[in-house]
């Protein structure tokens, strides 16, 4: 059984130049326990489809197609019993632990009243389960720390507390935006390993959302490529990281730093991401492909066999010949 489907979802906002096309048609599944990785740039809809997933998204956002979780379909929630699955079987750990925090209350408070706010205990209860939960993210002596607020901690201590009140209430689905990238290389792996290890033991399924490729190949089963809003290509994650299918993914694993660039050699794709409020027809990475055919302007359906699966005209495109054209406009 799936723990999360999305159905054909796009998610469109308003503004001066008329609707933004945020996410396009986007259908994906999530297994129970599978960690599934979404990549792709800055303002590729990464964001906006995980808050259309918690029910977060601003007032007069226009939301089409579905999103299940465990079968039940969540737009047909109401608000309140949206808020109730929101942070008790579904919860999400921000990017930016600081702002997710209450400056003005201790850590060990705001894990309690997030338990609290899901269950009937005491306050008792709450905090020594908030005191269990700090100690299993890695909080050093959990219980004194429980009464100091988050500016006594260090970037990477908070999202250890920020995912610790993500856990209070053994979710069934983790959603992770970011969860790394204001952390430095070695404590970004540190969460890494941990999200690793608390997924096994708690068996949830996880959607981490991620423009790093890096941290994608070290903690996914399967991964998705977003770019302006639509899914290009769909795969598991070595599949997709030895034969990426799309151009669009070919260039972004071509330019993933390695031992054998020389300095100042990554290539680089040309064009800009296309305006949203007036997206090209068809494949919106048309315009940058460095492969593109006529057939292009007619948006392909994402398929392919077994669970590789890429919306493109061209069945498979050669690697090779996509990494010649961007090494021609570098």
């Amino acid at each position: 059984m799936s723990t999360l489907t999305l159905d054909h979802l796009s998610v469109a906002y308003a503004s001066a130049k008329g609707a933004v096309s945020a996410v396009s048609d986007v259908s994906l599944e999530i297994g129970d326990g599978e960690v599934v990785g979404l990549v792709g740039e800055s303002g590729c809809g990464k964001s906006t489809l995980a808050l259309a997933i918690m029910g977060l998204l601003p007032a007069g956002a226009q939301v089409d197609g579905t999103v299940s979780f465990q079968g039940r379909d969540l737009a047909s929630l109401s608000d309140e019993e949206h808020r109730r699955v929101r942070g008790d079987r579904v919860s999400m750990i921000f990017q930016d632990p600081l702002s997710a925090l209450d400056p003005a209350f201790a850590i060990g408070t705001q894990v309690a009243e997030t338990i609290r706010a899901h269950r009937d205990v005491s306050r008792s209860a709450a905090r020594a389960r908030a005191a269990e939960l700090l100690a299993e993210v890695g909080i050093p002596d959990a219980q004194r720390r429980m009464g100091d607020p988050p500016h006594r901690f260090s970037g990477g201590m908070r999202q250890r507390v920020v995912i610790a009140a993500a856990l209070a209430n053994d979710p069934a689905l983790l959603i992770a935006d970011e969860p790394t990238t204001a952390l430095d290389t070695t404590i970004q792996a540190q969460i890494l390993d941990l999200l690793s290890g608390l997924r096994e033991r708690h068996r949830m399924a996880t959607l981490l959302i991620s423009h790093n490729l890096g941290v994608v190949a070290q903690t996914c089963d399967r991964v998705g490529v977003l770019y302006a809003g639509q899914l290009v290509e769909l795969a598991p994650v070595a599949e997709l990281f030895a034969r990426p299918r799309h151009p669009y993914t070919q260039t972004l694993v071509a330019a993933m730093p390695t031992a054998d660039h020389a300095r100042g050699s990554l290539p680089r794709l040309a064009g800009r991401v296309p305006d949203l409020a007036d997206p090209p027809p068809g494949c919106r990475f048309a315009p940058r492909c460095p492969v593109a055919l006529p057939e292009c302007s007619a948006r392909p359906v994402l398929a392919g066999p077994g669970g590789h699966r890429v919306a493109c005209w061209q069945d498979d495109v050669s690697r090779a010949a996509t990494e010649q054209q961007l090494e021609a406009t570098a």
